[in-house]
């Protein structure tokens, strides 16, 4: 019995571990299929024209015209937009797996539970918003859902990861205490990062990233004329279609300015938070905090680089994935902060509390 645990185990660990590196090339894929503006390159869901593929040869071109003749097709947008989908596909039927495991060893041994069955709550509401975002248009409040649920999918399969491998510290009471009162700071650190991503989504969702083309100043100004108020129309109607988006200019110069304001206040924060945890007497809080400041300098050079040179697509792309990988650092110290045990008394202390126990 023992050993089929183990094998289980090790199983979960190992289709975590692929969902981790599925669910980075997951976001990563999406956000080049959005920066390349294939998001409607199949008109239908979950085919494209009809296929399980593409369609490639005359024959199939014919019929794609004929079936939908206001949506020619265009190869350079038809492959980006189903290789996502297999992908994402590939993900869900993982993480299915996983439930299906923790639903097995549900009350065993401590494997995690609730974690594996929100990971599949996600990526079923995943393929809602995939299939929405077709249908819909590049609806952008679809669209900026759908990154926040791939970002999530990305982060809590390696809090699942880390949890499965059960490799938590084991630090003094002194650092214990120390690295608790740091929790709330944490909870504000990810929520501010979160929200900033959403702000990003919005920003690329509402083709928004060319609004400011200098930098510092926006429009060689520090606060340009914007119109906040329809910028941020979370209430917007549906359709017809979002493709190329339809806010006015100053809607967008709002959503650009605002984005990098955000970008300054999470900088700020981060700094701070990184500073503080420095202040820890344990090496590995101290690595790790230099990782999550490391992770938070390339972001903000890749934004300023987005800006500086028109937006490359490489660097775009690279600026969607380091926002998903500064989230990942924030959520490795999220694991560790709440699963830390007591380091155990070395053999020296253990001797002297028996003598005192002795006497």
């Amino acid at each position: 019995m023992d050993v089929s645990r183990s094998k289980t185990n090790r199983l979960a660990l190992s289709l975590a571990g692929a969902a981790v590196v599925l669910a980075l090339i997951v976001v990563s894929l999406g956000a080049f299929t959005r920066l390349v503006d294939a998001g409607l390159g199949c008109p239908d869901w979950p085919g494209c024209y009809g296929h399980l593929l593409w369609p490639n040869d005359a024959e199939e071109l014919a019929r794609a015209a004929q079936a939908f003749p206001h949506a020619p097709v265009e190869h350079d947008k038809t492959w980006p937009e189903m290789v996502h989908r297999y992908f994402a596909s590939v993900l869900g039927l993982l993480i299915a797996g996983l439930a299906f495991i923790a639903w097995r060893r549900r009350g065993v041994d401590g494997f995690p539970f609730r974690l594996p069955l929100l990971l599949l709550f996600i990526v079923v509401w995943q393929a809602i918003f995939g299939m929405w975002t077709v249908t819909l248009k590049l609806w952008p409040q679809v669209v900026t859902a759908h990154l926040l649920g791939g970002v999530a999918t990305f982060s809590l399969s390696w809090v699942l990861f880390l949890r499965l491998r059960r490799e938590p510290w084991r630090l003094t009471s002194g650092c214990r205490r120390r690295l608790a009162a740091f929790q709330p700071w944490l909870v504000v650190a990810i929520i501010l990062v979160v929200l900033q991503i959403a702000l990003g989504g919005w920003l690329s969702s509402n083709y928004a990233a060319f609004a400011c083309s200098d930098f510092p100043q926006c429009q060689q100004q520090w606060w340009p004329s914007m119109d906040l108020a329809a910028g941020f129309n979370l209430f917007q109607t549906v359709g017809p279609n979002y493709l190329g988006g339809l806010l006015t200019n100053e809607a967008r110069i709002a959503i650009h300015v605002v984005h990098r304001v955000g970008a300054l206040a999470v900088f700020a924060y981060l700094s701070l938070f990184c500073l503080a945890l420095f202040r820890v007497d344990d090496v590995r809080i101290k690595r790790l905090a230099a990782l999550i400041f490391a992770a938070l300098l390339v972001q903000v050079a890749l934004g300023i680089s987005n800006v500086l040179w028109a937006i490359p697509l490489p660097v775009a792309v690279l600026h969607n994935v380091g926002a998903a990988v500064l989230l990942l650092t924030l959520a490795t110290l999220g694991v560790q902060m709440w699963a830390v045990k007591r380091l155990p008394a070395n053999s020296e202390q253990r001797d002297k509390l028996k003598g005192e126990q002795m006497v």
